[in-house]
């Protein structure tokens, strides 16, 4: 059975196997032990029986009024542990907190153009393409913006489509 608990720093040690994928962005530890220490509650390990991590999911919380929103840095699962929709249980676990602990009015996050697999996934999610990051990823690739919309923006004002791609300086840190 699968147990999914907060992430710790000694699954620092043990999670490299899980972002072996090309496809996964892999950070230094120090952005790690950040997100641990600001957002404890949307950094979560999946563990097999065993103790292996199976996989991740990081995130945060970030932004001001309507753009309050939860925001998936990361989610990865080890290539011998797909299709077993633990990403679709990372992804809730983390959709609810900012729901209704935060009271975020959205989730996003970032895609690779080119990785259909993850996008159909995140399509099936609920999430939509929002808007194209140009040159997103390495100054190469172009990311997409996906959002879902939580019980906050009743209207679902924040995931009306932008009409034109935008640069990743127009993007708005907060």
């Amino acid at each position: 059975m699968t147990t999914i608990r907060r992430f710790c720093c000694d699954d620092l040690l043990r999670f490299a196997s899980v972002n072996l994928d090309h496809l996964t962005e892999t950070f230094n530890m120090s952005f790690y032990m950040t997100y641990m220490a600001r957002w404890p509650d949307y950094f979560h390990a999946a563990l097999s029986p065993g103790g292996r991590v199976m996989g991740y999911i990081m995130g945060k919380v970030e932004g001001q009024g309507e753009s309050w929103h939860g925001h998936v840095t990361a989610v990865s699962v080890a290539s011998e542990f797909r299709r077993q929709k633990l990403a679709k249980k990372l992804m809730n676990l983390l959709e609810e907190i900012s729901d209704k602990m935060d009271k975020a009015y959205f989730v996003d996050l970032f895609v690779r153009a080119s990785n259909m697999p993850a996008i159909r996934m995140y399509e099936k999610l609920g999430y939509v393409v929002y808007r194209r990051v140009l040159r997103y990823y390495s100054g190469e690739e172009d990311g997409l913006d996906m959002r879902k919309a939580l019980s906050q923006d009743v209207e679902k004002k924040s995931i009306i489509p932008l009409k034109r791609p935008i640069t990743p300086d127009e993007l708005e840190y907060d």
